[in-house]
């Protein structure tokens, strides 16, 4: 899973800062913003890898850029292009991979999706409603969105499925997909699946799916529900272990801090991992996904 959290600020001076958008916040907040990637199983979950996000601005400033002693190296990126860099890291290292989740902000970037096709890998990656979609039905070109498709499915096309387990059971939601009708390797089906709130029919969250030829709707819609693990771990590292008390201002410190923080969540990730392996192995009737998700 990719996302990104912020790290509220009162001054000008610690290294990336800046007045910008905190999904942790709600808002635009003077604050550091973090690019950050975790691996799931349903033996639990971690951080594995962070970078800081510096804007333009900062980027940009000399003089800033000295104090907080960035790297030369370390040049303007955008957030999804930090994500498609760890990303190809975190492959690289060799980490067994079903699927690549993501919200809408990295779901939008066509090159993190090409770098995943062209690895062969899976992925369900959210995507903004207006996002234009143009592909070819017999000769003609069709331009859409994921909002006009789904207002074409119909009644019998919905199925309930779980998108995940919640504090109180299976999180259920009405889902849909439409295949989308882009070339794919072969092997591979392109999907346009749709979640669909049961409480309020009106709130619709689309997604792009790459997936192994056969893969169900249920399998997407899991794949899908497990993004909200990484927010998981981002309460856990902040609330038990310091990840956003972190009072360095420089690169250097901001990047160490943050991996001290991972390291102990990674270590107390294996421990309960261990706890959950023994209790299932001695016949616990729980299944490993509920226990994870406890």
């Amino acid at each position: 899973m990719i996302d990104e959290t912020g790290f509220l600020k009162k001054g000008k001076h610690s290294v990336g800062v800046a007045r910008q958008y905190s999904g942790t916040a709600g808002r635009i907040e003077n604050c550091q913003i973090g690019v950050f990637a975790a691996y799931a199983s349903r033996w639990g979950q971690a951080l594995v890898d962070r970078q800081l996000y510096l804007p333009k601005d900062w980027a940009e400033d000399g003089e800033r850029r000295r104090k907080a002693c960035v790297p030369d190296e370390a040049a303007f990126a955008t957030k999804p292009a930090l994500a498609r860099e760890m990303i190809a890291r975190t492959l690289e290292a060799g980490l067994p991979c079903a699927w690549v989740l993501a919200d809408a902000v990295y779901g939008s970037d066509h090159q993190l999706r090409r770098l995943l096709e062209a690895r062969g890998q899976p992925y369900v990656l959210a995507v903004r409603s207006t996002h234009t979609l143009r592909f070819f039905e017999g000769w003609n070109l069709v331009q859409t969105d994921p909002a006009a498709m789904a207002d074409d499915l119909e009644a019998d096309q919905w199925a309930c499925l779980a998108a995940g387990e919640g504090s109180k059971g299976p999180r259920l939601y009405d889902w849909a997909r439409v295949p989308l009708g882009w070339e794919s390797e072969q092997g591979f089906e392109r999907w346009l699946p749709v979640r669909r709130s049961q409480r309020d029919p009106e709130a619709l969250a689309y997604f792009f799916a790459y997936a192994p030829e056969g893969t169900s709707l249920a399998e997407l819609a899991g794949a899908a529900g497990l993004r909200w693990t990484i927010e998981e771990s981002f309460l856990r590292a902040k609330d038990d272990l310091g990840l956003d008390h972190c009072e360095a201002r420089s690169w250097h410190g901001w990047h160490r801090h943050m991996s001290l923080v991972m390291a102990a969540a990674a270590y107390l990730a294996k421990l309960a991992a261990g706890q959950r392996r023994t209790a299932f192995g001695k016949g616990d009737k729980t299944s490993p996904d509920a226990l994870a998700a406890a």
